[in-house]
């Protein structure tokens, strides 16, 4: 079993920036992908950024620069800078773990809200 623990979220003024965490602890799989995926009701959830832990790292095309996923790999800790954030970041951020094998959905945190205003 693993565990995700996410922090860093918040309301934040347009523009402006916001840096969440998340730590997995358990039985982790290893080499593993982690990654940040958001949701807003009513819509499905969407890939935010992954990082591999090689390091290799996958954003989406909304993400245009703006926000830069990293990882400790000694913590088991996974971080995603968001800068320049617009009203529609608004949604709640969910921390992924997965192994690299495909089709496996991996294990989730409980999100984070993150709120933007305009």
């Amino acid at each position: 079993q693993v565990q995700l623990a996410e922090s860093g979220g918040g309301l934040v003024q347009a523009g402006g920036s916001l840096l969440l965490s998340c730590a997995a602890s358990g039985s982790i799989f290893r080499p593993n992908v982690m990654g940040w995926y958001r949701q807003v009701p009513g819509k499905q959830r969407e890939l935010v950024a992954t990082i591999t832990s090689a390091g290799t790292k996958n954003y989406a095309d909304f993400v245009e620069g703006r926000f830069t996923i990293s990882r400790d790999n000694a913590k088991n800790t996974v971080y995603l800078q968001m800068n320049s954030l617009k009203p529609e970041d608004t949604a709640v951020y969910y921390c992924n773990v997965k192994p690299y094998t495909p089709g496996v959905a991996g294990y989730w945190g409980q999100g984070t809200q993150v709120t933007i205003s305009s």
